[in-house]
């Protein structure tokens, strides 16, 4: 019969079980170090920009939250929603770039763990694999619009919470977010495996990164991961 080696590739984890589509990356260690510090309280409204698979978004669904996520690929919007209803929740999963599926909306979470990878020059192709990994020139492409976003899209106390390598640069992190009239601090580090398409732009990062944390020579083993909460003043 047509199509019967095709497999079907589950993921466990939490009391949840996640169908993994094609098109959308199964989860890695940055999304499960991610998921660990997110925590929202009963009845908040919550929105998890480039959803994937739905990962975050039914793990805050199943704390009560409100939860709209949004992301640009169509398989993983329908994976967010299969998943939702895979383990009983209700999330609202929504096509779109970035903000754009929610104007004029605002909400007590916004998070995201986004593409962060430094990208060289002609590397940053369109298809979705090569899209989850590529974070333009400096890692900061995404992530600068999400900050930018953020205020306009979050109720006074609310929060904006990330993830980026050490490579992308604590102190930046907090600068931008400064910036944005956010209050930055660390919700949690990590320390993980230095990621394999990491080794492949060696040198970029080396080349861009601002604050050093890449030895100047030899085989990075590890790279330190940051959870980053930036607060909107109430």
């Amino acid at each position: 019969m047509a199509g019967s080696d095709e497999g079907l590739l589950l993921f466990a984890w939490r009391g949840c079980v996640f169908r993994v589509p094609d098109g959308v990356q199964p989860p890695k260690g940055g999304s499960l170090f991610f998921c660990r510090h997110l925590a929202a309280r009963p009845g908040e409204r919550v929105l998890e920009l480039g959803a994937g698979l739905g990962l975050g978004a039914v793990l805050l669904a199943r704390q009560g939250a409100a939860v709209v996520a949004t992301d640009v690929v169509p398989a993983a919007v329908e994976a967010v929603r299969l998943n939702a209803l895979l383990n009983g929740v209700t999330v609202d999963a929504r096509l779109g770039d970035c903000y754009a599926p929610v104007a004029g909306e605002r909400f007590d979470l916004v998070c995201t763990n986004p593409p962060q990878m430094p990208t060289p020059p002609g590397r940053g192709r369109d298809d979705a694999a090569a899209a989850a990994d590529n974070g333009g020139a400096d890692g900061w492409a995404l992530l600068d619009r999400v900050i930018a976003g953020a205020r306009g899209h979050l109720r006074p106390g609310g929060r904006l919470v990330f993830t980026i390598f050490a490579f992308l640069g604590r102190e930046t992190a907090y600068a931008r977010l400064e910036a944005a009239g956010l209050v930055p601090s660390i919700v949690a580090r990590e320390t993980q495996p230095f990621p394999r398409i990491g080794y492949e732009r060696l040198e970029h990062i080396r080349a861009v990164e601002p604050e050093a944390t890449v030895p100047a020579t030899g085989v990075p083993a590890t790279v330190e991961r940051f959870v980053v909460q930036g607060a909107l003043p109430a």
